[in-house]
This record gives C-alpha cells, structure tokens and sequence, in this order.
C-alpha cells in the first residue's frame, strides 16, 4: 500500500525514522525515491536546554525573523496544503487533496463546537495519517496553543496511566481524549483486568476521569451502545460521538453541553451545512432535499418525524479536489455544490444517525433497504458476541441475504437459531440474519474500520450463489 501512495501522488522526498529504515529503504529503491532517516536522538532546541515545550515568547521570537515574508490571499485560501488518502474501505485509496482553507475551517469549527482553550491538554495516540489523528488532535491544539501529549501508538496501560495520574515532567493533567470504537473496548477490558481489584480503585477511577479530564470523544466508526453505557459507568463520562470523513472534516457532532444518545451523532458543527436527500433509483439532475439545515436551524420538509436519506455536506471545511482525479471529483459533487457523502442517515428528534455507506451497508433484500450497521448495533448487545460485521450475499430469490460475521467470546458457542432468536424480539423479520459465520477475529484497520468487500470475498466468495 505504500508504494501506492508514493506512487499515486508522485512524492519527491520520503522520510522514516531508524524503526522502518529497511522497510522504507527497499521501496526508495522500487520507487527511486530519495529518502531521509531521521536520528532519532536528535531533540528540540527547547529540550536540550531543559524545556519541555516552546512558551509564547519563544514562538513570537522564532516568528519575529519571518515577519517580512508575505504570502497572497489566494495562497492562503486556496493552495493545497495537505493530502490524506481515504481508508480504501469501499473501493481504491484515493488522495484527498485540503486547501489551507479547508483545513482553516476545519479547525475553527472544532475549536468552536469543543471550546479548546489553551489550556487544554490531549492525549494523543492516533494514526497521523487520518484526520482524526492529524487535524482533530493535532492541529487544532496547536491552532489554540494547547499541549499535545504523543504517544508513538496506543496502549491501553499507557493511556490509564495518563488518564489518572500527573505526569513526573509538568503539572498539567489530560483533559481531552479521543480515540476510535476500538480503543475504548481496549480500555475497558484492560480496565477489567487491571483497575477492579478494589472498591477505591474503582471509585478513584471514576472520580479523576470525571473530574480531570472534561472531554472524551470517539469516531471514525459506529461507537456500539453497550460500549458507551460502561464507559459512563466507568469514567462518569458519556462519550461523544461525532461523524466526519476525510473529505469533509467534522461535519456532525454531539453537544459539548446537553444530552449525547448513543448511536447518534448529532447536529451539524458550526459553519457546516448538512441535508438529506431521497434515494432514487433514476438519476435525476435535481434532487429532493427532505431535510437541510446548519448549527443554527434545521428545516424538515417531509412530513414524517423520522427522514431517512442520503447525506450532502457543504462549506470550507469540504476537500479541495481528489488527487489527479478530476472527473470523479466532479461526480462526487452536485450540480449546486453539495457534496454526496455516501452516507444514509436518519434524521429523528432533532439529531443524525448514521445508518450506513450506500455502497456496502445497505442492505437490498426482498424489496426492502436494510441497514447493516442497525442489525451490528443489535448484535454488539448479545452477551457472547465480541465484535461483528454484518454483510449482504448475493442470493437469486431475495436479491441480498443477510449475512452476520461474528467473533465471539472465549470458550463461548453460537449457532444461527440462536441469533435470530435474540433479534426477534428487537427487528423486523427481514433485518434477521439468514447466515452466520465465527470467526477468531474480525479484521479492521487501525481506525476500527472493517473492509466489508473484503470480507465477503475471503469468506464467502464460495459459497454465494
């Protein structure tokens, strides 16, 4: 996958640290590449003369020498600042290519919806090349002046560690955390394991979360309902969930302030303009908008309570361009500028669920449009069941059968009867699974993303008729 990325964005220059020195050698090599190995002994000026971090003054001092360079406006707004490629989940990475504008935007937004101040401290331990990592965690901190602390990957040891107690080197505490679905199972099972053993540690667990940190936020894939009741039973926090794509920034996100319901993602963030549009088989040059509205005000014009539909973003924060790939560029956008997420959502009370890509969580069988992240978030309650991706299979009475991908806990057993026993109860007769596969592991990347094309290539391609 590396040589893709080097390859699809023609890069001049790679740069690796010691760790992936012969990894990074042997493609510079295949790409004839020049490469640069960092050393890693080499320290910030700061550090060597006994600082941790650069303060105000050493910032305004380093700036002061550059004071007479001048950059247009169009600089500024519309040169391309950075490239992220997508996860590949649905089809070939592509590089999303971010204005210094989007990203502006993109910042300002969260540094709004959260209220970063520059006091604010993160914890750290996310991807950089996804924009969870890179601009959610990272760049707007240090557009606010806030500290990063980096850990070079996550550990659920580590990460406690920091949670609870001050750091020997400073005397600030972690006040935001943000990770991915995945990170907060780790969490919780490391919490289970290592910090129950007594009744105070447990009770000075929740005290110091809740008290110390004011702000815990996950994303990048559906955070399961049970995942976010034991949290708030664990820390006192009730998580929030947001929905973004590397396309857009932060686009939905629960209140800093207010309710936070599980499997909901929330209102649009400020100076981002959302709607819904309804699905059609026929394409049609115009588009009827169901619901539309920005952090401000929502206007629903069905007439039901609940709108289901495809998802359209528009505002700065909304990507530049795809990487040398102008005609899909132009067909992932509308006649009037929106851009189509992919996504089908449900509007209700006020707030956005995700119910799925339309490309692979949609569901087509017998007549209906089935959501498979409805059916995973039901299946996520079942007390054997540890993790699940549920996938649709082609099938020639239905169309699409209804396949559930599970891995189940240890020394456990689980047959399909069982299953569609547990769900009867919760969902419809055509949302129940018609197929079940255990598996030892369900795969995801390092965001907790599963690549559900893969799946059923690996494990049913055989077997789907």
């Amino acid at each position: 996958m590396m040589e893709y990325f080097v390859n699809d964005c023609n890069a001049k220059l790679l740069v690796t640290t010691a760790q992936y020195s012969n990894t990074m050698t042997e493609l510079a090599k295949k790409t004839n590449k020049h490469l640069i190995i960092l050393d890693d002994s080499l320290r910030l000026e700061a550090m060597a003369h006994g600082k941790q971090s650069c303060s105000n003054n050493d910032v305004n001092a380093e700036e002061s020498s550059h004071n007479s360079e001048h950059f247009s406006e169009d600089f500024e707004n519309n040169r391309a600042a950075m490239i992220l490629y997508t996860s590949g989940s649905t089809g070939s990475p592509k590089g999303v290519v971010l204005s210094h504008k989007n990203l502006q935007a993109q910042v300002s937004s969260q540094v709004e919806a959260w209220q970063w101040q520059t006091s604010d401290v993160i914890l750290h331990s996310l991807p950089l090349h996804h924009i969870h990592g890179v601009v959610n965690a990272l760049l707007t901190p240090l557009m606010v002046g806030a500290k990063c602390i980096m850990h070079p990957a996550f550990n659920p040891t580590e990460v406690w560690n920091e949670l609870l107690s001050r750091r020997e080197d400073h005397s600030e505490r972690v006040s935001i955390f943000m990770g991915v679905p995945t990170m907060y199972i780790n969490l919780l099972n490391e919490y289970d394991q290592t910090l129950t053993k007594t009744e105070r540690m447990v009770e000075y667990v929740k005290a110091t979360c809740s008290q110390k940190v004011r702000l815990m936020v996950s994303g990048s894939a559906p955070l399961p309902s049970q995942v976010f009741d034991w949290w708030h039973m664990v820390t006192g926090h009730s998580i929030l969930e947001r929905y973004g794509m590397t396309e857009i920034g932060m686009a939905l996100s629960n209140p800093l302030y207010g309710e936070r319901k599980p499997g909901f993602v929330g209102t649009p963030m400020p100076g981002v303009r959302v709607r819904v549009v309804k699905q059609s088989e026929v394409h049609s040059s115009k588009e009827e908008v169901l619901v539309e509205g920005d952090s401000v005000k929502t206007r629903n014009f069905s007439v039901g309570s609940s709108v289901s539909g495809l998802l359209q973003v528009k505002g700065e924060g909304v990507f530049k361009q795809y990487w040398n790939k102008p005609e899909v560029t132009a067909s992932e956008f509308t006649n009037d500028g929106w851009f189509k997420t992919g996504d089908i959502v449900e509007y209700i009370d006020n707030s956005y669920r995700i119910l799925g890509r339309l490309s692979v969580d949609i569901i087509k069988t017998g007549g209906y449009k089935v959501s498979a992240l409805q059916i995973e978030y039901v299946l996520l309650n079942h007390p054997d069941i540890v993790d699940v991706a549920v996938v649709g299979l082609p099938d020639i009475t239905w169309g699409q059968k209804i396949a559930a991908v599970v891995q189940i806990k240890e020394k456990a057993t689980l047959e399909l009867r069982q299953v569609q026993h547990f769900v009867k109860e919760k969902l419809p007769v055509y949302m129940m699974p018609s197929v079940l596969r255990v598996v030892d592991k369900i795969p995801r990347n390092a965001l907790g993303k599963v690549n559900k094309k893969d799946i059923v290539i690996q494990l049913f391609q055989r077997t789907t008729v």
